[in-house]
């Protein structure tokens, strides 16, 4: 078994972590701010199994100036970071083609097809029980042309895993989801949806797992050293030697990786979201209702009610806009008015590629250093498949196929 270290203690990092140590590993996890609330502690909680769509997809060109135009819109650019985020940009807009397309839907459904039972796995490794629930899922939908875009969608879905959907009419899903008192035309339903309990609790019991029986280093990364003996992790706690290294920082990595001379596209894909208790609201939704002509998702969580996300690009240390959250709570109560005041707003830093596909992949010529990092919007999804398959990297068992992740695409 082999020395390793894990940089980044989000969700991705976490469960890497968790996987790794379940596997008989010595693990040392750098984080800097091991208390703090990464990305993955506000989302929405679902394991979001039929999300294999990229956000670069044919036709998006003509959306780039809406996006532009409206800052509180379910995609905004800050104008300020334009800059720096137009490399990313041209990438994006460039990953928008049909063939593109098809293959972020194979790469992603190759994940998606284990990711659940991943999930499984990795919370026995935790002693984890009960945090997960199979809830389904509503999207509501404003027109008729908008509720036949999401069938096909759907459809797709079915083509590529097999998960089941129906249309339903605004009188079925009010009975489903009874606070949807406002109009909307039509509603898909698709049962095949989980969810954790909450986030941040699950994220805490992986903390907790790898501080019980592996290392944890509370000091940011500076630097990788590649020598002979091992990889040298630089930190304000000096250095130490390792005979593997996991890079899993969310949009810090690329920090790193541009250290190591390789380039990556990486940027922050910003959500918001608005959690209210239950003594705020004295009800909950029976399972997670999806807005589709807004971007955003209001989620049953086991202890209240969020509401969030939506896509603003920006760079990491830009501040928060949080009329982005007031717009959604106010977009919502078009369906539920019932949706009190109140509430706990939050912003997180979704590292995105352009192509909406994650990196899980060794260094192109080091295969001591391993990369797991970039998974926007679904890095909850996909943290057990990504630890899973980071572990079969660290221990040579090549068993997919992983050339739609390698960082190698952006050499």
């Amino acid at each position: 078994m082999a020395r390793i270290a894990v940089i980044g203690a989000g969700i991705v990092g976490a469960a890497t972590a968790t996987w790794l140590i379940g596997e008989g590993h010595e693990v040392t996890v750098y984080e800097a701010d091991i208390d703090g609330l990464p990305t993955s502690s506000g989302n929405a909680a679902l394991l979001a199994l039929p999300e294999i769509a990229p956000i670069a997809s044919p036709g998006i060109l003509w959306s780039v100036p809406k996006w532009l135009l409206d800052p509180l819109g379910p995609l905004a650019v800050r104008w300020g970071d334009l800059p720096a985020l137009t490399p990313w940009l041209i990438a994006f807009l460039m990953a928008s083609t049909p063939r593109q397309e098809a293959r972020t839907r194979l790469a992603l459904t190759g994940l998606m097809e284990t990711a659940l039972a991943d999930h499984e796995a990795l919370g026995r490794k935790a002693g984890l029980a009960d945090h997960l629930r199979q809830t389904g899922y509503i999207s509501l939908h404003d027109s008729e042309a908008s509720v036949n875009a999401a069938l096909a969608e759907a459809g797709k879905v079915k083509a590529a895993l097999g998960y089941d959907y129906e249309r339903i009419s605004p009188e079925q899903a009010r009975k489903m989801v009874p606070q949807l008192e406002g109009p909307f035309a039509g509603a898909i339903h698709q049962p095949v949806y989980w969810m954790v309990s909450n986030p941040l609790t699950v994220l805490r019991r992986y903390q907790a797992f790898f501080r019980e029986r592996g290392t944890l280093v509370t000091s940011r990364v500076q630097a990788l050293r590649q020598t002979e003996a091992g990889i040298a992790v630089v930190s304000g706690n000096g250095e130490a030697l390792f005979d593997k290294v996991v890079v899993s920082a969310g949009i810090w990595s690329r920090e790193l990786v541009r250290g190591l001379g390789l380039k990556v596209k990486l940027e922050t894909e910003r959500g918001y979201n608005t959690t209210y208790g239950f003594t705020e609201l004295g009800w909950n939704l029976s399972m997670p209702v999806g807005f589709g002509d807004h971007g955003f998702i209001a989620s049953p969580l086991v202890d209240g009610l969020r509401v969030g996300g939506a896509v603003e690009l920006a760079k990491p240390q830009t501040a928060p806009n949080f009329g982005r959250a007031k717009a959604m709570r106010t977009k919502m109560r078009r369906y539920v008015p019932s949706l009190p005041e109140g509430g706990r707003e939050w912003m997180g830093r979704r590292p995105s590629t352009p192509d909406s596909v994650p990196v899980i992949s060794r260094h192109p010529q080091d295969e001591r250093i391993v990369f797991a990092f970039g998974h926007g919007h679904l890095g909850l999804t996909l943290s057990a498949v990504t630890a899973r398959r980071v572990a079969d990297l660290i221990a040579g068992r090549d068993t997919a196929d992983l050339s739609p992740f390698d960082i190698a695409r952006f050499q």
